[in-house]
């Protein structure tokens, strides 16, 4: 009762206050650089005081993640889609049932068509899962040539890696923490996310594969693009099937054009071209 609480140390209040405008100038650098600083301006104090009230102001630096590395080993260069088949992209997407249950989907996408071949959902997904998916999407569409795809764990498992080379796919693999260099998969995640996975309430496991099916099928069949001209994916396709038998190098979204009727209409010397004209002097 009879306690009186002490005025804070002079001393200390200026302290603190030094390490405060210090901290503010470079608020990059640990306590131990602070210190430093102080000393060399004339302040007598050691890192752990430092230390002590850089966290009762809130000044800690969060610790420096270590840099990660590229775990897989890409058996090709980077290469830009030019037919359909020529390079897939594939990743995760995680979310989880409103009962609380964990949902895991793979999707994967045809970089040129944009072609979303599969979202296969399961609590788990295992490297075995992901090769017998990739087996029944091989007899549907045919091999790829390239593989784009992350570190994942999933993705870099020697039997998996061993089983592509044998099939002659050859993998792309991204640097760590660069998901803009897988960005047609991002972009599919993202689209996915805002108009399936976040207006959509998902109990089940069973319920959550009928409606992303819905979704993908829409997403194909459906829903236009803007990269691709306002076409859907599976036009698109189709309008690159038929390139390629022909020859072109790129697909066309023009309607054909008839050059018979053309040919017929200029040759013949008794019909004219349409001819505009105009009054004398209207013009100048």
């Amino acid at each position: 009762m009879r306690y009186e609480a002490r005025e804070p140390d002079a001393w200390m209040m200026r302290l603190r206050a030094a390490v405060r405008c210090v901290s503010g100038e470079h608020s990059q650098r640990e306590y131990t650089k602070i210190t430093r600083l102080l000393q060399d301006e004339g302040w007598q104090v050691g890192k752990r005081v430092v230390q002590q009230l850089r966290r009762e102001i809130g000044l800690r630096v969060p610790k420096r993640k270590p840099k990660r590395r590229r775990r897989g080993t890409s058996t090709g260069l980077p290469t830009t889609a030019t037919h359909r088949g020529h390079v897939w992209t594939w990743d995760f997407v995680h979310d989880r049932t409103v009962r609380g249950g964990r949902l895991k989907m793979l999707t994967i996408v045809d970089e040129l068509t944009r072609e979303n071949h599969l979202i296969h959902v399961d609590r788990r997904i295992r490297p075995c899962d992901v090769r017998r998916q990739l087996e029944r999407l091989m007899d549907i569409h045919g091999a790829p040539e390239h593989i784009r795809r992350d570190n994942g764990s999933e993705f870099i498992h020697g039997e998996l890696q061993a089983w592509l080379k044998e099939a002659g796919i050859k993998t792309l693999y991204i640097d760590p923490g660069s998901p803009w260099q897988n960005g047609f998969i991002e972009s599919l995640h993202s689209r996915f996310r805002a108009e399936c996975l976040d207006r959509e309430q998902l109990w089940t496991l069973s319920e959550a594969r009928v409606v992303i099916e819905d979704w993908r099928r829409e997403y194909n069949e459906k829903r236009p693009h803007r990269s691709l001209g306002l076409e859907t994916p599976r036009a698109f396709a189709m309008v690159a099937s038929q390139a390629a038998a022909s020859g072109r190098a790129t697909p066309s979204l023009r309607p054909q054009l008839d050059i018979s009727s053309l040919v017929e209409r200029y040759s013949n010397p008794n019909t004219n071209p349409t001819r505009l004209t105009f009054p004398v002097g209207q013009f100048g």
